[in-house]
């Protein structure tokens, strides 16, 4: 069936419809990443959103268990320029269109999705409506004008854990991959790490279990008493959805978690950090979304080729007090990471976990470790 994606400009892109049948607004975003379209679809970063892969070929090995990194995917829709009719590999249990129709997510391929991007670039990110179940057209329109868009409200509500949980799977990626994630060095003891979620990838669970991390997820907005009785060595902070400002009400937890334990927060968890402690974010003209941004590690000069999706950054210009950059963004100057000067946290805006890659970056696990380690190691000596 003939589908639509419209914009709030007037712009509209055609194509045709696949996965479910439906109507659904959002905000319209593009990733140039070439592969992990299963990651992308499933990374709870997205909901609301109205993804337009720019790789024009989507779909070709396929979907299965392993690459999930949620329990369903929460975004709007998914748009591609050529969906494959027949995925082919050994790792395949079906192909992109069963995985759309099954979790209910509209699909449109078929458009022009370079052009879109182009667009996007130039005019921003829009409000949008895509559409590929004959609703006409004049009916689409008043839907979309009506639309308030995403930026008000608090997505990580959608997408949070309902209850805590322990995570205990271990790493299940193709072999050869668990000698490149687990660390050089294992640490001496097994450390207990709470993460809160704000929308969390599963590969971030599996990067710190392969490091003997015990793991206990809370939901977004858990009192800080109720973490700390969970007797944490360390607090993560993961990614989201939307604008961290309207998740403030995680931000006394996240402040008083920060100043008793060593902190590691990612992309929403960086720009959380970052609020709890007085700095401040503002929404980018397109966001960041892709798996090659180039991102310079200040301290050794390095630069990581890196994941990205977001579409807020922290003010690199009002650093919260007691903070300072570690990495700065080589395509546009953005803040990328911090650290505080005395306390033990530290931060990044990109996704070191980075399913299905690249993997410069997964030393800051291991940094998360060795920050753990000189912490309590202190606090034990003075026993």
């Amino acid at each position: 069936m003939d589908g639509i994606l419209l914009l709030d400009d007037g712009t509209a892109f055609s194509g045709k419809g696949f996965g479910h049948l439906g109507t659904r607004v959002g905000e319209a975003v593009f990733t140039t990443a070439m592969v992990g379209y299963q990651e992308i679809l499933t990374d709870p970063s997205y909901a609301g959103q109205i993804v337009a892969m720019t790789f024009p070929h989507i779909g070709n090995y396929g979907v299965n268990p392993q690459d999930v990194e949620s329990r369903a995917p929460a975004l709007a829709g998914f748009v591609v320029h050529d969906v494959s009719p027949a995925p082919s590999s050994w790792r395949a249990h079906g192909s992109i269109q069963d995985f759309l129709r099954l979790h209910g997510v509209v699909g449109l391929c078929g458009v022009d999705t370079r052009a879109l991007a182009r667009h996007c670039r130039t005019r921003g990110t829009p409000k949008a409506l895509v559409s590929n179940d004959g609703t006409p057209l004049e009916a689409l329109k008043a839907r979309l004008a009506a639309f308030q868009g995403i930026d008000g409200e608090d997505l990580t509500a959608r997408v949070t854990a309902k209850a805590p949980y322990t995570f205990a799977e271990g790493f299940e990626g193709p072999e050869g991959f668990v000698a490149e994630l687990a660390p050089a060095r294992m640490p001496g003891r097994a450390f207990k790490v709470v993460c809160l979620d704000f929308g969390l990838k599963e590969n971030i669970l599996k990067n710190l279990t392969a490091r003997r991390c015990q793991v206990t997820v809370v939901p977004a907005y858990t009192p800080l008493d109720e973490i700390l009785a969970l007797g944490p060595h360390g607090v993560f902070l993961s990614n989201g959805p939307g604008n961290p400002e309207m998740a403030a009400a995680a931000l006394p937890a996240v402040r008083g978690l920060a100043e008793r334990l060593p902190t590691f927060g990612i992309c929403f968890g960086h720009q959380l950090l970052a609020l709890a402690f007085g700095g401040k974010t503002y929404k980018l003209p397109f966001g960041h979304r892709g798996a090659n941004h180039p991102v310079k590690r200040l301290e050794t000069g390095r630069v990581e080729i890196t994941s990205h999706n977001h579409g807020f950054s922290v003010d690199g210009d009002r650093l919260p007090a007691g903070f300072s950059a570690t990495h700065v963004n080589l395509n546009d100057g953005t803040l990328e990471g911090m650290r505080h000067e005395s306390l033990p946290v530290f931060s990044v805006q990109y996704h070191p976990e980075s399913s299905p890659g690249p993997h410069d970056s997964l030393y800051l696990f291991d940094d998360f470790i060795a920050m753990m380690e000189e912490f309590h190691g202190r606090r034990d000596a003075r026993r």
